[in-house]
């Protein structure tokens, strides 16, 4: 049937429905690809591109390091670290593995700092290793171990563990660090050295959370980046590594200033347990946190871990694009 004008009322219904409900198309996000591969075991994961090939590291005794051509599939291409550094067995008794790497690059080396720990101690320390590429088939591959940047010990008010690097648009490169305890802090970095600056030791705090029975001050993993004159700063608050009984999130605070204050979104202070929500657990998918930010020109993506309730909650890579709205704060679509 059509209408005198040769319009069908299909169209015009379409067409209503559209000016009177415009929300309901630009509420339809898009959820993620099913990622293939080497995706399971994977806890922290970090992310980088050289070439035509990304590189995500995690942790794993020797670091885990997977390839992938498109971001959706995945297969393990090898580890940093033969056997733990001499150092680290040293430095933190007790130390099984190498926690929470992160990777950039600058000074034309590619960077991955790490963390050295044990669970529930702030007896940690976090260490440099460096590399010109990372395609094991150059010539140039090579990693060399820096050793260790920074320590904390049980006097200490934080824990040096879960390190990530931001640039500043000076060029001006921060380590961010932080779990439980005092919560997320920084140091300068030395751009040459990868190591801390020593012309400037001030311990920067950038977020933490009150202290209760129920939430010991659970904040940790932070992550920043640069956004329309913003730094970001997105952490995981609650509990990790409890398969699917996790209650790892992701939270986000911004500033203007790399060393804050950060705010969330309703004003709250990221140093008064402030965060707005960028993700929560689904019924499947639960506890997604410790995330990195991989920024490309067709858009900013969350990498991150969550348990797979479905697969006896294995520690899973998951990725999403980031969405942001007017006001310039990030989320993804729910989760399942």
């Amino acid at each position: 049937m059509c209408s005198p004008n040769g319009l069908s009322l299909k169209f015009l219904l379409a067409f209503w429905i559209l000016l009177v409900f415009p929300t309901v198309v630009w509420e339809q996000q898009p959820q993620p690809p099913d990622l293939q591969g080497d995706i399971r075991q994977v806890h922290d994961p970090t992310v980088i591109k050289e070439g035509d090939t990304y590189y995500l590291f995690s942790t794993r005794a020797g670091i885990a390091v997977r390839c992938s051509k498109d971001l959706i599939s995945w297969r393990l291409c090898g580890d940093v670290f033969a056997h733990l550094p001499g150092w680290a067995v040293k430095d933190v008794q007790g130390v099984r593995g190498l926690w929470a790497p992160d990777v950039s690059y600058f000074n034309g080396k590619y960077h991955v700092y790490y963390s050295a720990s044990t669970f529930g101690s702030n007896r940690s320390s976090i260490g440099l290793v460096t590399n010109q590429t990372l395609d094991p088939t150059s010539d140039k591959y090579r990693w060399q171990d820096q050793g260790k940047i920074i320590s904390s010990n049980p006097p200490d008010d934080w824990n040096a563990i879960d390190p990530n690097l931001v640039i500043d648009e000076e060029g001006q490169p921060w380590l961010t660090f932080g779990s439980f305890w005092g919560g997320i802090k920084m140091r300068k970095i030395d751009p040459v050295s990868g190591k801390l600056l020593t012309t400037d030791a001030t311990l920067y705090s950038l977020a933490s959370r009150p202290r209760a029975p129920e939430s010991p001050g659970a904040i940790e993993a932070p992550a920043i980046i640069r956004k329309n004159g913003y730094y970001y700063l997105f952490v995981s608050f609650d509990f990790c590594c409890r398969g699917p009984n996790s209650t790892y999130n992701v939270r986000v605070g911004r500033s203007r200033r790399v060393t804050g204050p950060y705010v969330d979104q309703s004003g709250k202070p990221m140093m008064e347990g402030g965060g707005t929500i960028v993700v929560t657990g689904g019924s499947r998918w639960r506890g997604p946190g410790h995330c990195a930010i991989l920024q490309e020109k067709d858009g900013d993506k969350l990498v991150y871990h969550a348990y797979d309730a479905n697969w006896r909650g294995a520690p899973t890579l998951r990725i999403a694009a980031l969405i942001w709205d007017a006001s310039g704060w990030p989320t993804i679509p729910p989760l399942n």
